[in-house]
This record gives C-alpha cells, sequence and structure tokens, in this order.
C-alpha cells in the first residue's frame, strides 16, 4: 500500500519495536505514526502515536502516549509574509488538565529578524533581535523578564565578524558582566580549530575566568 511503511526490531535489550507510517493517507500534508514497544520479560507494553501536518503556511505537530497519562503535547506555526505566529501546549487526558502552555510571535525577512515569546505558562517573557548587516558583520539582542522571579531583566548582545570564508569571530556580553569572546578558523580541508575565553569583567581579579580550544576533523 502506497504511503504505507511498517518497520518492526528486536533490539540487544530485548525489546520488540514495532512501528507503523501513515503518509498522505488521512489527508494531504498529513503523516501518522504509531510506535510501540513490548518487553516480553515485564510485559510491559508502550505505545505513542504522533501526527505531523504540513501545510505552505502551516505546521502542526501533536505527539500522544497513549500508555502514560495519556498525555498530548501539541504545536502549531502559521506563517504568512514573513509574518510567525506560533503556540504550544501540554494536556493530561486523565486529569482533563492543561499541564504548561506558551506561545510566540515574530516576523523574519533574510537580512533581519524580531520574536517574542512568552513560556512556563505565559510567566518568562523573551524578546530577541537579529540583524545580519552585510555578508560579514551579524548582530543580535536578546532581553527575558521572568515575572514569576526577580524584576531584573536579563540582557544579551552579540556579534558576529566573518572575516574571510574560512575564519569567523564571535563576542558576546550579557547583564552580569559575563563577556565571551571566540575564534575559528579553517587550518586546511578538514580540519577547523577554535579558541575561546569567558571572562567575569565584575572579578577581573578572581579566577573566575574559562579559556578553551578545540579541533575537529571531518573526513
Amino acid at each position: 500500500m502506497p504511503g504505507l511503511t511498517v518497520t518492526q526490531a528486536w533490539t540487544t535489550t530485548n525489546v520488540l519495536n514495532t512501528k507503523v507510517e501513515l503518509d498522505n493517507q488521512i489527508a494531504k500534508g498529513m503523516k501518522a505514526e504509531v510506535a510501540a514497544d513490548f518487553i516480553p520479560s515485564s510485559k510491559d507494553v508502550g505505545a505513542k502515536l504522533n501526527l505531523t501536518f504540513k501545510q505552505p503556511n502551516f505546521h502542526a505537530r501533536a505527539f500522544f502516549d497513549l500508555m502514560k497519562g495519556p498525555t498530548a503535547n501539541i504545536d502549531a506555526v502559521l506563517g504568512r509574509e514573513g509574518f510567525l505566529v506560533g503556540a504550544e501546549a501540554g494536556y493530561d487526558v486523565q486529569k482533563a488538565a492543561i499541564t504548561r502552555y506558551a506561545a510566540a510571535v515574530g516576523y523574519s525577512v533574510p537580512q533581519y529578524s524580531a520574536a517574542i515569546t512568552a513560556s512556563n505558562n505565559l510567566s518568562v517573557f523573551s524578546a530577541a533581535y537579529y540583524h545580519k548587516v552585510n555578508s560579514e558583520v551579524e548582530a543580535g539582542a536578546k532581553a527575558t523578564w521572568d515575572s514569576k522571579g526577580s524584576n531584573n531583566v536579563g540582557l544579551e548582545v552579540a556579534g558576529k565578524w566573518r572575516r574571510d570564508p574560512t575564519s569567523f569571530a564571535k563576542a558576546k556580553v550579557n547583564d552580569r558582566g559575563i563577556a565571551s569572546l571566540a575564534y575559528n578558523v579553517l587550518l586546511r580541508s578538514g580540519v577547523t580549530v577554535g579558541a575561546g575565553i569567558s571572562l567575569d569583567t565584575q572579578k577581573l581579579n578572581e579566577s573566575a575566568h574559562k579559556v578553551g580550544t578545540h579541533f575537529e576533523f571531518n573526513g
């Protein structure tokens, strides 16, 4: 049957996994997936249902744990002409109660993007802005406020400078005075090296700073 996929596997930990996928069978743009686990030694059974629905300007997902709760996690995003609106929620079927929820709104174009999110049951608010100044320079900023915590607003400002196609430098500073600098360079094909430092500008005379390097090898 076109669009139907059945996969079974027996793991080394003696668990039987079965997955059934239906793509574009229930509705155009919808994919349904049922995943079941069975442990013969303990007779434990797990079952999950995942639904994904995609359209040109709309994307929604729903994840159901059929054996625990049951519980559901749902999220959706609606976009049009650069504007985006999204929300997510968790629901406990047995308790008939919403366990968590969040929402976001944003605007994005190739040169810049901005977003406002409200998470943790609409108690933590954040605003973020990103700007691609040119092919070499990028900048961004983020502000966060926890309405149930302190009245302080957390701030972060960051920038990125691309020296050439194979190397770049990044810098970030926050309202607590933590400044970070990093530099990455491609030494040769497949070998990248990076170095970074994090400074607590309020404790320059103390050992509260961090320095690190990393190497990345790609075959």
